[in-house]
């Protein structure tokens, strides 16, 4: 079972709980406060439910595909750098000033 890297930002000004429910015994849940991002991994078939609380009990709010949340990944090399030369590449040299 391959797991995809999945996000999620809560928009609202409430905190709300995230459900994702999978194939076989695949389970994840996570509170989310507000405006906060979540990242997290799942399978490809996995349903997320944003799910709050309000007086009459648990509200479902939202329900997404985990394709519906999938982030890109970044590339450790950027494109068309060999590897390992990103990183002599990536290290500033400063002039220093004797004092």
């Amino acid at each position: 079972m391959a797991l995809l890297p999945c996000g999620y930002r809560n928009a609202s000004d409430r905190m709300v709980i995230l459900r994702c429910c999978g194939p076989e015994t695949f389970y994840l849940e996570r509170v989310a406060f507000p405006f906060e991002f979540l990242s997290f991994e799942a399978p490809a078939s996995c349903e997320v439910e944003i799910w709050t609380h309000s007086l009459g009990g648990p509200d479902l709010i939202e329900t997404l595909s985990v394709n519906e949340l999938l982030m890109e990944s970044e590339p450790d090399v950027p494109p068309g750098t060999p590897a390992g030369e990103h990183q002599a590449d990536s290290q500033e040299t400063r002039p220093t000033v004797a004092g």
